[in-house]
């Protein structure tokens, strides 16, 4: 895939490295921050809600997320975790420039808080709801050497994955 807006292209699955969870981050430098902007100009050019350093091949904990309607407000995270998830579930269709070519609908909690590492460095908690709150579960499964079809069922996944692999001619 070629890489027009001067970010690396995205790593195609089955492709090791999204199977290997990613390295914590140990501070924010400036080769984090110069990372965090190819991610957001990968995002952009989907154009996508999210990305984790690990679909561009980067095995860092490293995401981020901007569901909003008017964009540029991404929100830089190191070392997401979920330290709390609502009961309640949302569905929505998802997919991944590492599968180019196919989506499926996934339940995932409509409503997390997530703590990370910011781009000022310093520890946040914050709370994501609706796509936010999907796109940060998306990425977090990312960077823990995960796909979204890795949720679905084992023939919705076997499925899926075949469809993927006609597209692709294998």
């Amino acid at each position: 895939m070629s890489a027009p807006s001067g970010h690396r292209p995205f790593v195609l699955w089955p492709d090791r490295r999204l199977r290997i969870p990613a390295a914590p981050v140990g501070a924010i430098t400036d080769e984090i921050r110069a990372i965090w902007d190819e991610m957001v100009d990968a995002m952009e050019a989907m154009p996508g809600v999210g990305l984790a350093a690990v679909q561009l091949g980067i095995p860092l904990r490293l995401a981020v997320v901007d569901a909003s309607d008017a964009r540029g407000q991404a929100v830089r995270m190191a070392n997401p975790e979920i330290l709390h998830a609502s009961v309640q579930p949302r569905e929505h269709e998802e997919a991944s420039p590492n599968l180019p070519g196919v989506s499926a609908i996934v339940s995932r909690p409509r409503a997390v808080t997530v703590r990370f590492l910011g781009a000022d460095g310093t520890v946040q908690d914050r709370d994501f709801v609706g796509l936010w709150a999907t796109s940060v579960q998306h990425q977090i499964d990312h960077l823990d050497g995960r796909l979204y079809v890795h949720r679905l069922s084992r023939l919705k996944r076997d499925r899926l994955l075949a469809k993927y692999a006609k597209l692709r001619g294998a």
